[in-house]
Formats: structure tokens, sequence, C-alpha cells
């Protein structure tokens, strides 16, 4: 069946700007994912036509805005979205993935031993309470929570010029009403992901220039 996805995913990339060779390993990456989940519910999405669209693609929407970074933090990556396919499309780029949940958790480690995947660090932690010793070039998270909240729980990851990169649909202008004092919005870009309905967008998300 997953071989049936290679050439609307090797298309995908393609739209990306992305080597369609990536195929490979984020399709190794699909059926580890697709294995486990009829075990261990790692997601509710099943059919592997729709992992295709709503986690790799939507996920692979976001690598021109991490290709120049250094490091990511993926907050509540839960079976690592986006944090695997970006880690396997920017090679060059540290991913660290973090999640509470241990069956996610040891999920998240076996796709790394098998995908080989030198970038990918796994941090089974809570968000508030993951203390890194270093900070990170930008955090994301998918589906996690309001923007507010994933500034309360893990702004304290990034650095003093860190950005918040944060995949929202629709309907999200009342978050950005409440985002904690010292933070602002630095961009909203719309995005685009071949096979999804509907809006999709990357808000950027960093500190507040001091006043002088």
């Amino acid at each position: 069946m997953h071989d049936a996805l290679r050439p609307e995913l090797e298309a995908g990339l393609r739209r990306f700007g992305l080597d369609p060779a990536l195929a490979t390993p984020l399709l190794d990456y699909l059926a580890l994912l697709a294995r486990w989940n009829a075990a261990y519910n790692l997601t509710a999405i099943r059919n592997p036509r729709q992992m295709l669209t709503k986690h790799l693609l939507d996920s692979l929407a976001m690598q021109p805005f991490v290709a120049d970074l250094n490091t990511l933090a993926d907050l509540g990556t839960g079976p690592g979205l986006p944090g695997i396919p970006l880690a396997i499309a920017t090679p060059t780029l540290a991913v660290t993935l973090v999640e509470s949940n241990g069956k996610k958790a040891r999920f998240l480690r076996e796709a790394v031993r098998k995908l080989a995947l030198t970038n990918v660090t796994v941090a089974e932690s809570r968000i508030e309470a993951f203390q890194p010793g270093t900070t990170f070039d930008a955090i994301t998270a998918r589906a996690l929570a309001t923007l507010p909240l994933i500034l309360q729980l893990g702004g304290h990851l990034l650095g003093v010029d860190g950005h918040l990169l944060a995949m929202k649909a629709a309907d999200f202008e009342a978050e950005l009403a409440t985002l904690p004092a010292g933070w602002c919005v630095q961009a909203i870009h719309p995005l685009q992901v071949p096979g999804l309905d509907g809006q999709r967008h990357l808000v950027d998300i960093a500190r507040a220039p001091v006043a002088a």
C-alpha cells in the first residue's frame, strides 16, 4: 500500500521544492507509524492516504521556514509530527522531540533507531518540565494547544532571538489577541498543502523588542 503512495508523495515533494528521493525514508516512517498505530493508537488517522496528506505533506509544508535553522524543538510531538518529516527533509537541522506520553516516546525512539535519524533526539518529558540546559532557534507545535499556552509551557526553551513557528488552521485570530506580555507576531504565512482542503497557516511569534 505504501508503495502505491510514492507517486503522490514524490509529486508533493516536488511542489515543495524538495528532492523526490526523500519519499523513501518518509514512506519508511509512515509504514512504521501505521504498524505501531495498529497496536498503540498513536494517531486517530489510520488511512494511509490520509496519513500521507495530513501527516507527511502537512508537516513538510513548513520546511522552508526551518531550512536555515540549526535547532528545533517539537513540543508535544505525538508520533513525531512535524519533527520527524522535517528532520528527514532537513538533515542539517537538529530536532528535539518533546513528548510526555510513554508509548509515544517509545515509538519515537524506535523510529529514530530504525530510520537512523542522527539529527533527532527524543526527550520524554512534559514541556514545562523540560530543562535541556540550552535553548533552541525555534520551537514548533502542531495541534497541541493555543498559542498563549504554547508560549506559557515552552517559551523558556527559546533563545533571545528564537521563534515559535506554530501551525494553525482557520480562526486563530483570538489567540493572537491574548499572547503573553513580551511576545509579538512576526508574520503569518499561508501554507499550501497538496490534497488538503481548508486553510493552513504558519504563525511566527518572537519576543517583542525591548524599548530603549
